[in-house]
C-alpha cells in the first residue's frame, strides 16, 4: 500500500481553540491509514479577510494510504464534528481543516486544488509549515517563486507563537 506524506492545516476561533485543535489531531491520528507524525507549535493569528476572534493554528504532518479526495472527505467529516459551519466566505469557525501538500502532487478538481491555493498568501500557513519542514522552503510554487521567498509577502501578517501548552502528540485514546 503506498503511504504519502501531507501536511495539514488547522485553525479554529470559535470556542475553546486550543481544545479543539487538540480533539481534531486526536481525530487524524485515529482513523485508519493515517499515522500522525508530528505538529507544529500553535500560532495566534488575526483573521485575514474577516473579522472574529483571533485563531489558533498549527500545521501537522502526516502519513497516509488514503487518496487526496479521501483525505479531504475525512478532514471534512471531523469539521463538521466539530460543528464546522460554512454561512460565508471566511467566516469565523470552530474548526478549519486544509490539505495542503499531498506528497508532490499537483492537483486541480472542483473540490480540491493541491498544493492549497492560498498557502503561500497566509503566513498562519507558511512559518508552522517551514517549522515542520525546513526543506520545503525552497518548493516551487506554479508561479516559480520558492515558498520562502513568499515570507517577505505575508511579513504584515499579525502572528505570534502561541505560549500556552503545546498540542500534544500522544497516541489517540
Amino acid at each position: 500500500m503506498r503511504q504519502t506524506v501531507a501536511f495539514v492545516g488547522l485553525g479554529a476561533n470559535l470556542g475553546d481553540t486550543r481544545a479543539t485543535l487538540q480533539a481534531a489531531l486526536h481525530a487524524l491520528a485515529a482513523l485508519p491509514g493515517i499515522r500522525l507524525l508530528d505538529c507544529s507549535s500553535a500560532w495566534r493569528s488575526a483573521p485575514i479577510e474577516a473579522s472574529g476572534p483571533d485563531f489558533l493554528n498549527a500545521v501537522c504532518r502526516l502519513q497516509t494510504a488514503l487518496e487526496p479526495l479521501q483525505l479531504l472527505d475525512a478532514l471534512q467529516a471531523i469539521e463538521q464534528e466539530h460543528g464546522r459551519q460554512r454561512p460565508y466566505r471566511n467566516a469565523p469557525r470552530t474548526l478549519d481543516l486544509d490539505l495542503l501538500l499531498y506528497g508532490e502532487l499537483c492537483l486541480e478538481h472542483p473540490r480540491l486544488s493541491l498544493p492549497h491555493p492560498r498557502l503561500h498568501q497566509r503566513a498562519f500557513v507558511l512559518l508552522p509549515l517551514l517549522e515542520l519542514g525546513p526543506g520545503l522552503a525552497t518548493l516551487e510554487l506554479a508561479d516559480g517563486r520558492k515558498l520562502h521567498d513568499c515570507l517577505v509577502d505575508v511579513a504584515d501578517q499579525r502572528l505570534q507563537r502561541d505560549d500556552g501548552l503545546p498540542l500534544m502528540m500522544q497516541e489517540a485514546p
